[in-house]
């Protein structure tokens, strides 16, 4: 078929028609997400119904007692932080949508079934990129509930658990299991059973957090690849709980006044632990079964055990850490010697050698334990008799002849001057009783 000019006109009119309708059509869709609002008295449920993907759902100061299911991507907003309730029963909010992101509100009072995970906010498998930021989840059994999800985040939130109930029947601040690339930033964890719960994750990134008056701090198990800084974790029974892992970068945080220990690393491999603060702890670094990891420039200070050692765990470079005011510097009961400080040695607050040359080395060989430590450990009645002369002179005695030598924790270059020169803001601080 032969078009004349006027035809080709006609078509080139309607084609130009076409695309001008399309590209309208283009900018309405991009620039029609909507904005619905919620006042007081109305429902956050049925607005949620209504909006379309994209929108955002901005709710109004105020009390609102609903069982909430987002099944969609949008935004849920509070404007004045209203309280969202579920009347004590079931979960608050549950997200079944990807690109979820909620913001600004007050979640309580979900229900106390620890079979069917009640939280304040669930986020269920699929829900990928989810973000739950600048909320305060209150009196809830799980805080948040994040499972099967990547690159979701967990920014600014404050989670505080069930007080009224015993800490085996709460649920934990913030749980995170089977997830990739998750971040957990910035929240204040309290009250709950375990601040942090994680398991069987990848490449999560856990910074700025501040855990306290919890079981344990976190419990963190097969989660490998990750990275936990600048976190503070105190007055738990346990703080950092770091199990069943590998390749781990701890640094920069601080764990104070936990009545076990301050940082457990347990069954780990090729990790780096460093510059982290372990004071006024039961134990500072709790060391089980772990090998082939980097712990350097730690400053441990003021425990009633600064390290406690087992099962094995002889192979990792232990160099450039600050051991100072400890009540005993190391536990370790084992049958062969371990050498730290190979490259630049660690300090010893209580070490009674000499640096003749000044090279700010000492030039006798630091031993952590001896005969009359091992005693006690192994036979915990023989604490009674610590002060007597007899153990005195025994101390003197194994000193003087190597061959009751008990095998111990060696420096054979310890530093003369600890690296932290800011570790006496830790001096006034205790370690929880203990036995």
């Amino acid at each position: 078929m032969r078009l004349t000019a006027s035809g080709s006109q006609v078509v080139l009119g309607a084609l130009r028609s076409a695309l001008l309708a399309a590209w309208l059509g283009l900018g309405a869709s991009a620039a029609g997400a909507a904005v619905l609002q919620v006042r007081a008295g109305e429902s956050i449920a049925a607005a949620l119904a209504a909006a379309q993907p994209g929108d955002t759902v901005q709710v109004a100061q105020g009390n609102y007692r609903e069982h909430l299911v987002i099944d969609k991507r949008l935004t849920l907003q509070g404007i004045g932080r209203p309280t969202i309730s579920g009347g004590g029963t079931g979960d608050v909010i549950r997200v079944r949508a990807s690109d979820v992101t909620l913001q600004g509100l007050i979640v309580r009072d979900s229900g106390i079934d620890l079979t069917a995970q009640n939280a304040g906010i669930y986020i269920q498998p699929g829900s990928d990129r989810a973000t739950v930021q600048d909320c305060d989840l209150v009196y809830n059994l799980f805080g948040i509930w994040l499972e099967g999800s990547k690159e979701s985040r967990i920014l600014r939130n404050r989670i505080v658990g069930r007080r009224d109930l015993q800490s085996a029947a709460r649920g934990n601040g913030i749980q995170v299991y089977n997830t990739r690339a998750a971040q957990i930033i910035d929240n204040n964890i309290s009250y709950s059973r375990d601040g942090l719960y994680v398991d069987v994750s990848q490449n999560a990134l856990f910074r700025g957090n501040k855990i306290h008056h919890l079981r344990y701090g976190t419990h963190f198990m097969t989660t490998d690849h990750s990275v936990w800084e600048n976190n503070e974790v105190y007055l738990n029974r346990g703080g950092l709980a770091l199990m069943e892992v590998r390749n781990l970068t701890v640094r920069n945080n601080i764990a104070w006044g936990n009545a076990d220990h301050g940082i457990m690393l347990r069954t780990i491999q090729d990790s780096v632990i460093t510059d982290n603060v372990v004071a006024a702890n039961g134990r500072g670094f709790f060391i089980y079964d772990a090998e082939y990891n980097t712990l350097e420039h730690n400053l441990v200070v003021g425990n009633r055990i600064g390290v406690h050692l087992a099962a094995g765990s002889g192979n990792n470079k232990v160099d450039g850490n600050d051991f100072i005011d400890n009540q005993s510097q190391i536990k370790y009961v084992a049958t062969h010697d371990v050498e730290w400080g190979r490259s630049q040695g660690n300090y010893w607050s209580n070490y009674s050698g000499w640096d003749q040359n000044g090279d700010g080395m000492g030039d006798v060989v630091y031993e952590a334990n001896d005969v009359v430590d091992r005693l006690n450990w192994q036979y915990p009645l023989v604490k009674l008799l610590l002060s007597s002369p007899s153990m005195q002179t025994l101390r003197f005695v194994a000193r003087q002849f190597p061959v009751l030598r008990a095998p111990s924790i060696v420096d054979k270059h310890p530093r003369m001057r600890p690296l932290n020169q800011d570790w006496r803001r830790w001096s006034d601080k205790q370690p929880p009783a203990g036995d």
